[in-house]
């Protein structure tokens, strides 16, 4: 069977260049934005079809997505030879949804939101047949997503202190918390959302699956609610070590400083994290960080209104 490094690209680790007010501290950025799609989640859906039967992959597979896991669906069925459906939710971003089509998925607008899109879209697979590959609430596509963590222990071999990680429905910082858990013990996982849109925040406070009331968001990557049933969970309650909400301000600051420093253009998802750094890492002076920069589809409207004052 191919490999998941056949169809990702191992990306870079590099520091943040003259952040101000890091006091000695060392801010590194694991490049997840220069990913193919632009993002993370190519690496999680591409591991889910690999894992598929010859069967499955022959009937084809179902997906929901606000942008960027519709976009890995998308690319992974190309690179694999599966066809793919991806469900999307009214209002998502226009970038990434002319994305997904170019790249050979068929797109169906459903819904208001993400918790919504993805209840009708696995019913859709259910009634079809079709194997549903999930955003998140699945273990082979959680152990996709954590290969960024395999990767970043690679590059750079001496302990991190901790590990910034944006979270939506919690793929990702599932992934990366349970290979940290396993192969490096003492790094804290830090779980970072956006104040005005923290599903999985508020449901781990609650002990359950809650959906708390949102505002809009320069973060869509990370917006919208999560399955009742979402493995992920139990799993962040377990693993990760703390929580951050940031407000719009600071994402919109992180997201121009990152720009300033590195040159690179990033979605308002990959700044969540950088923005949680940059507050905690004056209090904590001579400490090394790895902030997950998780994504770069971000759209022209949604630039510019992060680049105003």
């Amino acid at each position: 069977m191919p490999s998941l490094a056949q169809h990702v690209d191992r990306t870079s680790l590099a520091p943040l260049i003259g952040p101000p007010g890091t006091d000695g501290s060392t801010l590194l950025i694991k490049n997840e934005h220069s990913q193919r799609t632009g993002s993370f989640k190519v690496r999680g859906a591409t591991a889910k079809l690999l894992s598929l039967t010859p069967a499955e992959r022959r009937d084809g597979v179902v997906a929901a997505s606000s942008g960027n896991h519709g976009l890995g669906v998308s690319y992974a069925c190309a690179s694999v030879g599966v066809r793919g459906k991806v469900y999307v939710p009214h209002g998502a971003s226009e970038v990434k949804v002319a994305a997904i089509r170019r790249l050979g998925a068929e797109v169906v607008e459903h819904g208001r939101e993400m918790g919504e899109t993805e209840a009708y879209a696995r019913a859709a697979a259910d009634r079809s047949g079709l194997a549903y590959v999930s955003p998140y609430n699945d273990e082979v596509v959680i152990a996709g997503q954590g290969t960024v963590a395999l990767e970043l222990l690679h590059q750079h071999q001496t302990p991190l202190d901790a590990v910034y990680v944006a979270v939506g429905g919690g793929g990702l910082v599932c992934g990366i918390s349970a290979t940290l858990r396993a192969l490096s013990p003492t790094t804290r996982v830090i779980g970072v959302s956006p104040e005005n849109d923290a599903a999985m925040a508020a449901s781990v406070a609650e002990g359950r699956v809650v959906q708390p009331p949102t505002k809009p968001t320069l973060s869509d990557g990370t917006a919208g609610g999560i399955e009742k049933d979402a493995i992920t969970l139990p799993l962040c309650a377990e693993l990760i070590n703390e929580w951050v909400l940031v407000s719009e301000a600071e994402i919109r600051a992180a997201l121009r400083l990152f720009i300033d420093c590195q040159h690179q253009l990033i979605e308002g998802a990959a700044a969540v994290p950088v923005a949680a750094a940059l507050r905690q890492l004056p209090a904590a002076s001579g400490r090394t960080v790895a902030v997950i920069s998780c994504g770069a589809n971000i759209s022209v409207t949604r630039l510019r209104e992060a680049l105003q004052p």
